[in-house]
């Protein structure tokens, strides 16, 4: 390994901490000031408003600025931003539109991060496989294990000591992940196309997504899923409350039952990437998601509660190492920035809507519903994406993709995108 991928993979263990800080305290921080919940969906929506509004012209801009710098700005400027929320906490004037501005602004922020780590690892790496897959397998389990291990209970814990805690330790994650990205090897900055708008950048990375049904399948799965789990998120702190009788740090504890199953499903997803090969695989683990929500939804307690989470995490583990990696091997370097914001816009404009809905339903209905209601989705996703992700399409589009003097990079897949951020 290069020695500046210590420091990237320093940095990504460094944000998901406070990742998993902020994924326990955000929920209970909102709900401490409201217990509507169509006000608790705008604050979980408003941060995944950025890709729906700039999603394809960032992933443009990103493939003309220099990568490193995009990420670091974009963690140190995140930083900065959490000192508000954390003052008004402190001076008790804390609000839900104020926490809904902050989520917005930070989601900008992880647009223009997560697209540049997305291009960046493959830079570092100079695209080697074999580079690329220990580094994806390393990074996405230390991710897993800070964010879902020890942030949740931290952050119920932070909590507890004070409003303002758990936003001045994810400051402090975001200081230090700008200042470890900033030491890091800069890589040449993309070569522009010769007369090309920043438009025309953009329509011709989503049109690359849009006329390949093996992309435009992999973007399809976590679009629908982020309306079934953002439904799930919005209310899961009200459904663990007041269906389950789960306390503050039990919720906690009952995310770190999701990342336990995460870090299972992102150990196996190899294995079940050659044994059934990689798109039945993917079939196979959003089937898992769904049913898993499906469990969730019927739980008489706080235990099956945790292991229908337990198996959903496992489903979205082992995903998120075989999809991302799956794309990176097929797409070109030079729209590799665009390709991945185009999918990462149309799974994030997909999640306000499931916020929203998650919302309506437990307004209007009962606050199981949503879970319900996301369990079908994901079932109904499953069998609509099936085909356009079977074994025979990722085969030809590896092969296709693989170098004319090196045929063996058609082989089997390896790792995840990285994702050093707070998103």
């Amino acid at each position: 390994m290069p020695t500046g991928f210590g420091r990237l993979w320093t940095a990504q263990t460094v944000s998901s901490l406070g990742d998993g800080v902020m994924h326990a305290a955000l929920p209970l921080l909102a709900l401490t000031l409201t217990r509507d919940p169509m006000a608790l969906a705008v604050v979980t929506a408003a941060g995944t408003l950025p890709w729906l509004l700039f999603g394809v012209l960032g992933g443009a801009l990103v493939d003309r600025w220099e990568r490193r710098r995009t990420m670091w700005v974009a963690d140190a400027a995140r930083a900065v931003l959490l000192a508000i929320p954390a003052v008004a906490a402190a001076l008790d004037v804390l609000s839900i539109p104020l926490l809904a501005t902050v989520a917005f602004l930070l989601g900008l922020g992880g647009l223009f991060f997560d697209t540049a780590a997305t291009a960046y690892l493959p830079d570092l790496l100079g695209r080697d496989s074999a580079l690329l897959g220990r580094a994806n397998s390393r990074m996405r389990g230390t991710q897993t294990a800070a964010s879902g291990f020890a942030g949740p209970p931290a952050g119920s814990a932070l909590l507890a000591l004070g409003r303002a805690v758990p936003l001045l330790a994810d400051a402090v994650s975001f200081a230090l992940s700008a200042l470890l990205v900033r030491s890091l090897p800069a890589t040449p900055r993309p070569v522009p196309q010769a007369r090309e708008s920043l438009l025309q950048q953009a329509q011709a990375g989503a049109s690359y997504v849009f006329r390949d049904r093996l992309l435009l399948g992999l973007a399809l799965r976590p679009a629908v899923g982020n309306v079934a789990f953002l439904a799930v998120e919005t209310v899961l702190a009200l459904f663990a409350h007041d269906r389950l009788g789960i306390d503050t740090y039990g919720f906690g504890l009952l995310l770190t039952a999701e990342a336990t199953g995460g870090l299972l499903g992102a150990g196996i997803a190899s294995f079940l990437g050659r044994r059934l090969g990689t798109g039945t695989a993917l079939t196979c683990t959003a089937a898992v998601e769904g049913l898993a929500i499906l469990g969730l939804a019927a739980a008489p307690n706080p235990y099956v509660a945790g292991l229908a989470l337990a198996f959903c995490g496992a489903g979205m583990g082992a995903t998120m190492v075989l999809a991302p990696s799956l794309r990176q091997a097929i797409v070109p370097a030079h729209l590799m920035g665009r390709v991945a914001s185009t999918s990462r816009m149309l799974a994030m404009c997909a999640a306000p809507f499931g916020a929203f809905l998650g919302g309506w339903l437990a307004t209007t209905s009962d606050v199981r519903t949503p879970l319900y209601a996301a369990a079908g989705l994901l079932l109904t996703m499953t069998a609509v994406t099936s085909t356009m992700t079977s074994n025979r399409r990722v085969e030809a589009a590896l092969r296709a993709a693989a170098p004319a003097d090196d045929p063996d990079q058609a082989g089997a897949v390896q790792g995840p995108a990285p994702s050093v951020s707070h998103s």
